[in-house]
Order: structure tokens, then sequence, then C-alpha cells
């Protein structure tokens, strides 16, 4: 590879990071916004969306629309922020990786609930775009406010309507069982 070709593969790097970056913020003002056609166009149409609690599960552009029609027909105002986000490129220059922390203040029912997560991400850049192919979210917590002080210390953390789960993280990665059993 030249130099010229390797400075274009790392500006082309560069470019995607900033991209995916933009992708995952308008994810989380499409979700605020309930702007569904803007969600939509998120993701290939072939796009997976689940969680390791089956809490929310879709395949296809259009049955992840449908999926979040119906969360949202349930939650008044909401607004998602994220924080750190790890991008990793393969040798395929039209894939990557990611893993995205954030947060979300919602009202799910009239409930006022705060959640902490992570979203394990497959990127896919189809005709110069980058879209989610697959959208995996992980919850530390999702409980309602009122909740959220007596609950933070428990594994059910994620609350389904009434119903109160084990949350989907930390307590399932392997360093945190590798740590549990050498060091407590």
């Amino acid at each position: 590879m030249t130099s010229i070709e390797e400075l274009a593969s790392r500006v082309d790097r560069l470019e995607s990071r900033a991209a995916i970056r933009e992708l995952v913020t308008n994810y989380a003002i499409a979700c605020d916004e309930h702007d569904i056609p803007r969600l939509q166009n998120l993701f290939t149409r072939d796009a997976v969306f689940k969680s390791p609690s089956s809490f929310l599960e879709s395949s296809g552009r259009e049955a992840i629309a449908s999926m979040f029609i119906e969360v949202l027909k349930t939650r008044g105002p909401g607004y998602h922020w994220t924080h750190d986000l790890i991008v990793n490129f393969g040798d395929d220059e039209n894939s990557a990786t990611g893993v995205v922390y954030s947060h979300a203040e919602t009202t799910p029912n009239g409930v006022v609930s705060i959640a902490a997560m992570k979203y394990k991400d497959k990127y896919r850049r189809e005709s110069g775009v980058w879209y989610f192919s697959e959208r995996e979210i992980h919850f530390f917590y999702y409980v309602p406010m009122e909740q959220y002080i007596d609950t933070l210390n428990r594994e059910e953390r994620l609350y389904v309507g009434q119903e109160k789960r084990a949350a989907d993280f930390p307590e399932s990665a392997q360093s945190w069982k590798d740590f549990e059993k050498t060091y407590k």
C-alpha cells in the first residue's frame, strides 16, 4: 500500500467513525422525538434488534419500526443520551462493530423511569452510508425513578411493566464472574 493509499484509508476510518457517531446520535433523537421514519432509516433492510432479556426483539427494518411503534405508544416524553462509543474496524472497509454506553429518562405508561444501557452494535456501510445491521441492547437497569435507590444493589434491575427481571449486565460478563470467584 502506498503512503497515499494508507492516508486515504486512515481518512476513511476517521470519517466513518464520525458517521457512526452521528448514526448513534440520530437513534437517540429519533427515539425521543418518536420519529419512526428517521428511526427506520437508520437500519439495514435485514437488520436485527435484540436484547438478552428478550425485552426487545425484531428482525428486518420494517419489523424494527413496528416494534418501536408499539414501544413508543406507551411512552410519553423521554430523553436519551450517549456517552462512550468504541468503534472497531476489521478487514472489510464497509463493516464495523461497536459498543455504546448510554442513559435514558423515559415515561413508560406515565411512570417516570431511568435506564442505563450498553449497546453492542454491528454497522454496515451501503452506498456510502453507515447503518445499524445489528443492535443488541443490554440493560444495567431500567427502573421507575422512585425505586432507583432501592434497586441498584440487586440483580433484578430491569422492570418490564410490573415484572422485575435480572439485569443484562454486568453480572453476566465472564470478567465479572471471574472477579467474584477470585476476589470475593
